[in-house]
C-alpha cells in the first residue's frame, strides 16, 4: 500500500501549555487533528467550569486563520473540587472529562489527590452524568520503583477506585506496560485506555543506554521492551479499548537539557507519520483509522470526524524540523529513531 485515507483524527491526550508557548505548538496539532482533549495542569490548574471556558477561548484565539481545530476540555480534580461546578460545566458541553493527577505524579500535578476520599462526591456525580475520568496511572510512594508505579497504582488504586465507584466511566492515560494493556482490556465498556506515539517507538534503553538523553525522559517511563511491544500489539489489535492519547507535552529544551530535566516528549509534529510507520510494520494499516480516529470518538461520545487525513508512503523517508522555534524557547521534536516513510499529504 502506498496511499491511506482515513478520517481525521483525534489526539485524545494533549497538552497545549499557554501563552506564548501555546501560539507556538498549537499550528502542530491542528495541522492534522480535528480534536484534542486539553490537559488541565497549567500553573495555576484548570479547575473550575469558568477557567475551563476562558483557557478554551484563549486556545481558540491562538489559532491561526484558516486552521480548524476544536478543544475538548477537562478539568483538574482537586480535593476541593465542587461536583455542582462539575456538573454544570459538563452539561454546558464545555467539559468531556475530569483529570486525576496523583499529587506529585508529574509535570505541575502537586495540586493533585493525596485523598481519595475527599473526592468521592465528584466521582460519584460523574458516575451519575456519565461524564468521564481520565486517570494518571501512577503510586508517588517514594518505596515503589519508579518503573513499578502503573502496576502497582492499578493494583492498590484503580481496582478499589471502580469497585467502590460502579459505572465510573475512566480512561486509563498512556499506558506503559503489560499489566495496564491487560486491564483496559478486562473492564468492560466503561474503561479504556490511551497510548502515546512515544512509548510504542521507545523503551528505557533510549533514555539509559550509552549516555542519558533527556528528551526521551517522559512520565510514565518508558518501560522494558517487553512492555514496549505489548502496547504495539494493544494499539494495533483493532480492540476498541485502545485509542491514540499522544501525550505531546512541549517543553523549552533549556528545561529538558538541565540537571533536573522536565518530562515530556513532543510529538505533535510527526505522530500521524510515525503511527503510520508502526501499523505498516506490525501490518496492521487497515487499523489505524480506529486507532487514531474511531475508538476514542465512541468512548467519548463524539460523532466521527467529517474530514479525511491522506497519508502517502515514499522511499525516501519523510524530514522533520529538529526543533519548533517559539517565543518561549526552541521546543525539540521526538526522533523515533527510525525512518517514517509516511508523509501526511492533507
Amino acid at each position: 500500500m502506498t496511499t491511506l485515507m482515513i478520517r481525521r483524527p483525534d489526539d485524545m491526550h494533549l497538552h497545549l501549555r499557554d501563552g506564548a508557548m501555546l501560539q507556538g505548538v498549537l499550528p502542530e496539532s491542528a495541522r492534522h487533528f480535528a480534536r484534542a482533549i486539553i490537559m488541565p495542569n497549567l500553573v495555576p490548574p484548570v479547575v473550575t467550569g469558568d477557567q475551563a471556558a476562558a483557557y478554551r477561548d484563549r486556545i481558540l484565539a491562538a489559532l491561526p486563520d484558516g486552521m480548524a481545530f476544536e478543544p475538548l476540555m477537562t478539568l483538574y480534580l482537586t480535593e476541593g473540587t465542587d461536583a455542582d461546578d462539575v456538573a454544570a460545566a459538563h452539561a454546558s458541553g464545555l467539559v468531556k472529562a475530569v483529570k486525576l493527577y496523583p499529587a506529585g505524579a508529574t509535570t505541575n500535578s502537586h495540586s493533585g489527590v493525596a485523598n481519595f476520599d475527599a473526592v468521592m462526591p465528584v466521582l460519584d456525580r460523574m458516575a451519575d452524568i456519565g461524564l468521564p475520568l481520565c486517570v494518571h496511572g501512577e503510586v508517588t510512594t517514594p518505596e515503589v520503583d519508579i518503573f513499578d508505579r502503573e502496576a502497582v497504582f492499578i493494583d492498590t488504586v484503580l481496582a478499589p477506585l471502580r469497585a467502590r465507584v460502579p459505572g465510573l466511566r475512566v480512561i486509563m492515560e498512556h499506558i506503559t506496560t503489560q499489566q495496564g494493556v491487560d486491564y483496559a482490556a478486562s473492564g468492560g465498556p466503561d474503561l479504556a485506555a490511551t497510548i502515546t506515539t512515544h512509548h510504542l517507538c521507545i523503551n528505557r534503553n533510549h533514555i539509559l543506554a550509552g549516555g542519558i538523553r533527556p528528551h526521551y525522559y517522559c512520565l510514565p517511563v518508558a518501560k522494558r521492551e517487553s512492555h514496549r511491544l505489548a502496547l504495539r500489539r494493544a494499539a494495533t489489535s483493532g480492540k476498541a479499548c485502545y485509542f491514540l492519547g499522544t501525550d505531546s507535552a512541549p517543553h523549552v529544551d533549556a528545561l529538558k537539557e538541565h540537571a533536573c530535566g522536565c518530562a515530556g516528549c513532543f510529538t505533535a509534529t510527526n505522530t500521524m507519520g510515525i503511527l503510520a510507520q508502526v501499523f505498516e510494520d506490525e501490518d496492521a494499516l487497515d487499523r489505524l483509522e480506529g486507532f487514531s480516529s474511531a475508538h476514542g470518538a465512541a468512548f467519548y461520545r463524539l460523532p466521527p470526524n467529517a474530514g479525511q487525513l491522506h497519508l502517502i508512503r515514499r522511499d525516501a523517508p519523510e524530514t522533520y524540523p529538529e526543533k519548533i522555534l517559539t517565543e518561549a524557547g526552541p521546543v525539540s521534536v521526538f526522533n523515533p529513531g527510525f525512518p517514517v516513510h509516511w508523509h501526511v499529504a492533507g
